[in-house]
């Protein structure tokens, strides 16, 4: 009876704890930014530009001659952070302001289109992406992995 009761209590315990993992995993989000409106008029300057901000996270831009050499995130305290390069042919950033829904649609239906991401991971586990359109780009797509959006 007891190993009954050890089996029972075993399987609540597993499922109690994968119910926090899934639930750890599931807190984790992906914040797409729109590089291109952020970096605006300075991709036409030579020289690393600061784009965003978010807490300690610090984001700037190279630009060598009109294009994107490279994404650079800084933490206040710790340094430098990775970054990951992603590409896409979906566009993941919308720009602010009013649009209309016609030519919202014409965007996503243009699937000749490539866009590539920045990323780094903040201290809550999420995701911090900034998105350029592929010619923005110096390198191209060299070194950049597949988006896979998380939900």
């Amino acid at each position: 009876m007891r190993q009954v009761q050890r089996f029972f209590m075993s399987i609540a315990i597993l499922l109690a704890a994968l119910g926090l993992i899934d639930s750890a995993i599931a807190a984790a989000k992906a914040h797409h930014q729109n590089g291109q409106q952020l970096l605006g008029e300075r991709i036409k300057k030579n020289g690393n530009h600061a784009i965003h901000k978010k807490g300690p996270y610090a984001a700037s831009v190279e630009v060598k001659d009109g294009k994107v050499a490279g994404v650079r995130v800084k933490h206040a305290k710790k340094g430098e952070v990775p970054v990951k390069k992603y590409k896409s042919s979906k566009k993941m950033a919308n720009t602010h302001g009013l649009q209309y829904a016609s030519f919202e649609l014409a965007q996503y239906q243009d699937l000749g289109m490539t866009f590539i991401g920045y990323a780094y991971v903040d201290e809550y586990g999420d995701e911090v992406i900034y998105w350029f359109p592929y010619e923005m780009i110096l390198d191209g797509d060299t070194g950049a992995i597949e988006y896979v959006a998380l939900s």
